[in-house]
């Protein structure tokens, strides 16, 4: 007789252990997914800070990069969200400055369409940064076939941007191209001989 009683406390003892188990069965998870969900967020780089941050200099760097990528691609989307809508861009042409980003986007398509197998190498870059101003020169070599025709060039661009919103944008882009040969006298000019040197006593 006695063993009922017992058998009795077993049972509503196993029912509240079991009732517990049950219990931090369904906790631990909820805890686990909030726990995954923060690791998550902090995870996530689709944000407009990195996890990693970088240097202005870097985040400058990063951002040419970016440029040039989309340049060579002919993505102009892409290249807006590095330029203000205001830019001021001097080519390597001898004409007046293009005024505004709407106007260099629809020059830059009309040339760019006409380009196949384009290449565009950086190198020598230098960053100097002032507060919320930098600036960046560089050196590139471009390659590309231009209406069926294989053209390259080289030059050095600088760029002037401008830290708004913790992001940088490109407010003054100045190319320069460098002339790689010597300009030849036209077929018809008479064509000088070389300059004697001076004899000494003379």
């Amino acid at each position: 007789m006695a063993l009922v009683p017992a058998l009795r406390r077993f049972e509503r003892w196993a029912a509240v252990a079991l009732g517990l188990a049950l219990l931090l069965a369904c906790a631990v998870p909820a805890v686990a997914q909030k726990k995954k969900k923060n690791k998550k967020d902090i995870l996530d780089n689709t944000s407009a800070n990195p996890i990693v941050p970088m240097t202005d200099e870097q985040q400058i760097d990063y951002m040419i990069s970016e440029v040039l990528g989309a340049w060579q691609i002919g993505d102009l989307e892409r290249m807006h969200k590095d330029y203000s809508d205001d830019v001021s861009v001097v080519s390597g042409r001898w004409e007046p400055p293009i005024i505004g980003w709407a106007n260099y986007a629809e020059q830059f398509k009309r040339e760019r369409d006409q380009m196949q197998q384009v290449r565009l190498d950086r190198m020598n870059t230098y960053i100097r940064v002032h507060g919320d101003v930098a600036w960046a020169n560089y050196q590139w070599e471009f390659s590309a076939v231009v209406n069926g025709v294989p053209r390259g060039a080289r030059g050095q661009t600088t760029l002037v941007v401008v830290k708004t919103n913790n992001q940088w944008k490109i407010v003054h882009d100045h190319t320069s191209v460098v002339q790689t040969a010597q300009p030849q006298a036209p077929e018809n000019e008479p064509k000088q001989p070389p300059p004697q040197p001076t004899k000494p006593g003379q």
